[in-house]
């Protein structure tokens, strides 16, 4: 299994005039976790882009258990559960202290600049191995 842990500050841009973080805004902290998550484990994001792969999201969903405010601090566990082959499904867990405000997932598959599915890269076929230890 492949964890990781993100903080992020609500920003005022983030929330509507009740101080609530807009339900929109958590697409992006996703991205922070998975960028975050793949950078821990030596697999920067940067790096897939540069060698010619893409990871497009293919499906997303959130449940919003509590509100974000404006100013809370929020961590962003993520995690891959499954050794990935061709699919990779991220999980989510947003959390305000030990408090759980929202739980997602996403999941992404690699394609070339071409747009077409490809197998991942042996950079991260190499990196999932180490990080799942087989």
């Amino acid at each position: 299994m492949m964890t990781g842990r993100t903080e992020i500050r609500v920003r005022y841009a983030e929330t509507d005039m009740m101080g609530i973080a807009y339900h929109g805004s958590y697409l992006p902290w996703l991205e922070i976790g998975r960028t975050e998550l793949l950078r821990d484990y030596g697999l920067p994001y940067a790096e897939l882009e540069r060698v010619g792969y893409r990871l497009p999201v293919l499906e997303v969903g959130l449940r919003y258990l509590k509100p974000a405010l404006y100013d809370d601090m929020i961590t962003i566990e993520s995690s891959i559960a499954e050794k990935p082959i061709l699919r990779i499904r991220i999980d989510y867990r947003l959390k305000r202290g030990e408090t759980a405000i929202a739980t997602g997932h996403s999941v992404h598959a690699f394609l070339n600049h071409q747009n077409q599915p490809v197998r991942p890269p042996a950079i991260f076929v190499d990196g999932i191995a180490r990080a799942f230890g087989t």
